[in-house]
Formats: C-alpha cells, sequence, structure tokens
C-alpha cells in the first residue's frame, strides 16, 4: 500500500530543501528563507523536520510490506535496515567531502581530509531513522508514545542540569550548550560543521529520533483508518494541540532547530501534522490529483534529489569562469540580478533551480524509474 498524499507531502519537504538551500546570494536572502540564528523560528526550520516526519510516516507501510511476506522477511528488513542507513550515512560523507573533492579535481587545490565534517542532514536522516525503527520493532504504540516523552522531558532535563565543564548547567548558547560540549568530546572539533559546534550532532539526534516517531503514529493512523474527512480533522486536531503544547514549551525551554530542542520536536510535528491533514484531504479524501501530483514527482525520489541537487551546487560553485566569479555567481548576477535585483533575483534563482530539478526527476517520474536508498 503506497499512499499517494505521503509522497506530495515528501515531495513538498524537498522542494522546501531545495529552495531555501540555493539562493542566488546567501546575502539576499528574505527573512522566511533564513533559519533562525538561534533561539526562535521561521517558516524554513519547518522544513527538515517536517521530512523526518515523513521519514516516520512510511515506516508502517514498509514494515507491513515486509510482514505480508514469506518466512525470511524478518532477516531481510534488518539487512535492507542496516544497509539502508549505512548508505545514508556514506552519501552525507560524500556531500560533506565534494566542496574539497572538487576544488582539487577542478582548480587543483590541497585536500584535507583531516577536518572533513562527519555529521550533516543525511547521517541525521540515517540515525534519527534507524533509533526509531528499532523503537517500533521493540515497542507497542503506547510504550513509542511514552519513549518518546522520556526522550523529550530527558533531553530538557539533560541540557537544564548536566553541567558544561568551563560553563555551568543550563547556558544554551553554541558554546555553553551540552550537545556542543557532546560532540567536541566524541567528535573533536575539527569535525564538526563550525568547528565547535554542529546543528546535527549526535546528541541532539535523539530528540530528532522523536520527530520521526510523531510521523510513525500518524502513519499508522492513516494507513489503518478509511480514507475520510475525519482522518484529516484528527491530524488537524492533533496539530493544533502540538503548536499550543510547543509554543508554550518554548516559553521554558527555547524553540531553537540547531539544539533540536523538545519545544522545537513538539512545535514542528504540530506543523507536520497540519501539512500532512492538507495533503492527505485534497488528494486522498478530495482526489485533487492535479494539486498534488508535481510534489509526487519529486516526493518518489526525494533523496536522490537532495543528494544530486547538493552536488551540483557545489560544482557550480567550484567552477570558476575567467573574471573569478564561479558559475553560479555568473549565473545569478547575469541572468537573474538585470531584471529582478538582488533580493527577488536571489529568489528567482532558487525557485529556477527547483524548476530545473523537477524537470529532470519527471524524465524519471514518466519512465517508472524510483531510486530506492
Amino acid at each position: 500500500m503506497r499512499l499517494a498524499s505521503l509522497d506530495s507531502f515528501r515531495g513538498l519537504a524537498i522542494a522546501g530543501m531545495v529552495l531555501v538551500n540555493n539562493p542566488g546570494s546567501w546575502s539576499h536572502i528574505y527573512g522566511p528563507l533564513r533559519h533562525a540564528e538561534w533561539h526562535g523560528f521561521t517558516p524554513t526550520d519547518q522544513i527538515f523536520p517536517a521530512f523526518l516526519f515523513i521519514v516516520g510516516a512510511a515506516i508502517p507501510f514498509t514494515l507491513a510490506r515486509y510482514r505480508e511476506t514469506a518466512a525470511g522477511a524478518h532477516s531481510a528488513f534488518y539487512q535492507r535496515l542496516i544497509r539502508r542507513v549505512l548508505v545514508l550515512f556514506a552519501l552525507g560523507l560524500v556531500l560533506n567531502a565534494s566542496t574539497a573533492a572538487l576544488e582539487w579535481a577542478i582548480n587543483g587545490a590541497p585536500m584535507d581530509v583531516s577536518t572533513l565534517r562527519i555529521m550533516g542532514v543525511l547521517q541525521r536522516i540515517a540515525l534519527a531513522y534507524l533509533l526509531a525503527v528499532l523503537l517500533v520493532l521493540a515497542l507497542s504504540p503506547r510504550l513509542q508514545a511514552v519513549a518518546v516523552g522520556l526522550v523529550l522531558l530527558g533531553y530538557w532535563a539533560a541540557l537544564a542540569w548536566i553541567p558544561v565543564p568551563g560553563v555551568g548547567a543550563g547556558v544554551l548558547t553554541p558554546e555553553g550548550a551540552l550537545p556542543g560540549h557532546v560532540d567536541r568530546l566524541l567528535l573533536t572539533p575539527a569535525h564538526l560543521y563550525q568547528g565547535w559546534f554542529d546543528p546535527e550532532g549526535l546528541l541532539s539526534t535523539l530528540p530528532a529520533a522523536a520527530s520521526v516517531l510523531f510521523g510513525t503514529a500518524a502513519g499508522a493512523w492513516v494507513k489503518d483508518a478509511p480514507v475520510s474527512s475525519r482522518v484529516s480533522l484528527g491530524l488537524a486536531g492533533a496539530g493544533l494541540a502540538c503548536l499550543l503544547l510547543g509554543g508554550l514549551w518554548g516559553l521554558v525551554f527555547p524553540i531553537n532547530k540547531q539544539l533540536w530542542t523538545s519545544s522545537y520536536v513538539v512545535l514542528t510535528a504540530g506543523g507536520s501534522l497540519l501539512l500532512l491533514a492538507l495533503c492527505y484531504e485534497a488528494v486522498e479524501v478530495r482526489r485533487w490529483t492535479w494539486l498534488g501530483w508535481p510534489f509526487q514527482v519529486m516526493g518518489v525520489n526525494a533523496i536522490t534529489l537532495f543528494f544530486a541537487s547538493g552536488i551540483v551546487a557545489r560544482l557550480l560553485g567550484v567552477v570558476r569562469l575567467d573574471d573569478g566569479r564561479s558559475l553560479q555567481l555568473t549565473l545569478y548576477q547575469d541572468l537573474f540580478v538585470p531584471w529582478a535585483g538582488p533580493f527577488d533575483g536571489s529568489l528567482a534563482y532558487a525557485l529556477a533551480t527547483v524548476a530545473v530539478w523537477w524537470l529532470l526527476l519527471y524524465g524519471l517520474y514518466r519512465r517508472g524509474i524510483t531510486i530506492r536508498i
């Protein structure tokens, strides 16, 4: 069983990722398309947890396919699980190394792997997915909900009460927060995103797994319920409740994407539930396939799109023309700024990037090609 609304939601999330990751200029971005600098929330901060949510929503459908097959499926599922986690993590490492590798291959710059960043978006997806699936296999739905509560409350308590050497406890700054300290100890500063902090670090992957499990609960509900607007309303009601709870929790435990705080998990789970409710109502209930189909084109090959768009973006940034500008900067300044200006041109460049990738993925979609990770 495969719900088109889930593919539409996944496509919406990955389109958002490509959009915000490919501005014409990082100096000319409208506020809603930026992440909050630290505490706070913007629409862009909803995108990554929405993708993790939809990763979780697909888990009940994946498990059902294996449970319906012949003997030996249990072992086959674990083999596929481990393979998928390793491949996702490896692809993330390739992305992290790609800029230096391309600079070496194209411009002859020395390549230093001693500072290779270990974590990243794909690595977080891999580890959060692994943790979530293991909990789903080990626990009943009721105990899964208890586990989510314990993880979120425990993470809050850890950040509030466990002291960081030389700083103390409860200091939620990049230098003073516990997740950064753990990453500096285990991964070492040379392998972190900013040298002293990584927004996709190890400790904060635990609440990220809770984001996946919120999606798993929603996916199980949608999978077993008859298609009707009652499901959409139920999802929307749960979403509004999470938005309220996350917002209130944020008053005492700030909403922060880079720390992936518990309040941020609950708030963004609410946003994801509302988005899933809209996709479900439009695609499954009202059968507005014309509305969901464009996003399905991107959703069925979402990881492929994320990886390929990341490699191409880095390539465009590394290739330099005779005037010293990168190919990416040249395209932005020469094709988009003259008629749209710096800010609108930057947005137009990002939208054009999404459109080009949609056309490429449509070629795969039309031929029924799905690249499975």
